[in-house]
């Protein structure tokens, strides 16, 4: 019942539509305070004409029967700043794509607004997407940094989906004991009590079991976390639990009852696929360092 009261009264506010830049804030850094630069991690091509029409409800207006290619960028973005006029997709013709319109969705949990799917006609199997580039002024979250100018080599549709980012999360994010909505483009489930750290992992695209479902404990078993002692030795473990499943999105909580630091996370070959069916590769990426005492 509370899934179906979900689905009833879901109302999109994450979508956007022009095609021209209409950022009025006056941002020009590249490199925030942090020292980390403002850089596209990847573009996913993870469907041609395929998403469903169900899309026009769930992404945004005229959508269903689209292309689909989530864009996920270093740091969180503001709503305000997004526009489909914003992106410029080239095919391998030397043709621009059209960005009919993109939504922040469903990767909207706290500390998730940084993959932006785009939905529009951006080339085929014949002349397909090769990169994305930022020509308008999209700023980060905390107006810190501006992404125009980046540009990233798109990843081809018969790819498979693979981790972009890893990174310790503030403990004001972690949702201990939180509930799954249980629907795609709902909310995801939280750590349990007892979490020590949380590690939030982002793939290029949505991803689910290969028969359809959300990861569970298998999927829990398969990440292998790289931690380091305090003697400099380094040991590999499986997170205790495995948290923010069944929301459809392409980020995962890893949930740990160790404190030591995390130095990298991976994934093997198969576990995964993406909405086409494409199969992960096996995958592997370093944990990213933040300032997370602020951000706590």
């Amino acid at each position: 019942m509370q899934n179906l009261f979900y689905a009833l009264t879901f109302e999109r506010t994450l979508d956007r539509y022009s095609q021209a830049d209409t950022t009025e804030v006056d941002v020009t850094a590249k490199v925030d305070p942090a020292g980390r630069t403002a850089q596209l991690l990847s573009a996913f091509f993870g469907l041609d004409e395929g998403l469903p029409r169900i899309a026009d409800w769930a992404v945004c207006d005229g959508a269903g029967g689209k292309d689909g290619m989530p864009v996920i960028f270093s740091h969180e973005v503001g709503l305000n700043t997004l526009e489909p006029g914003d992106f410029a997709i080239k095919r391998r013709s030397g043709k621009l794509g059209e960005v009919t319109c993109l939504t922040l969705a469903p990767a909207d949990d706290p500390g998730e607004l940084r993959t932006v799917l785009l939905a529009g006609q951006f080339g085929s199997e014949s002349d397909p997407p090769v990169s994305v580039e930022i020509t308008g002024d999209i700023i980060s979250l905390d107006q810190s940094v501006t992404f125009k100018g980046a540009q990233v080599a798109v990843t081809p549709l018969e790819d498979g989906p693979s981790l972009v980012l890893a990174e310790k999360v503030p403990q004001g994010q972690w949702e201990l004991g939180k509930a799954a909505t249980g629907i795609p483009f709902g909310g995801g489930s939280g750590c349990p009590e007892g979490t020590a750290q949380v590690l939030r992992v982002t793939w290029e695209g949505g991803i689910t079991k290969p028969d359809g479902n959300a990861a569970d404990d298998q999927e829990r078993k398969l990440y292998r976390v790289t931690i380091r002692q305090e003697d400099g030795s380094e040991e590999t473990i499986a997170p205790m639990h495995l948290a923010d499943t069944g929301d459809g999105d392409n980020n995962h909580k890893l949930c740990l009852d160790r404190t030591e630091p995390v130095k990298s996370i991976a994934f093997p070959a198969g576990g995964f696929t993406d909405p086409r069916g494409d199969l992960n590769p096996p995958t592997y990426i370093g944990v990213s360092q933040r300032l997370i005492d602020k951000q706590s």
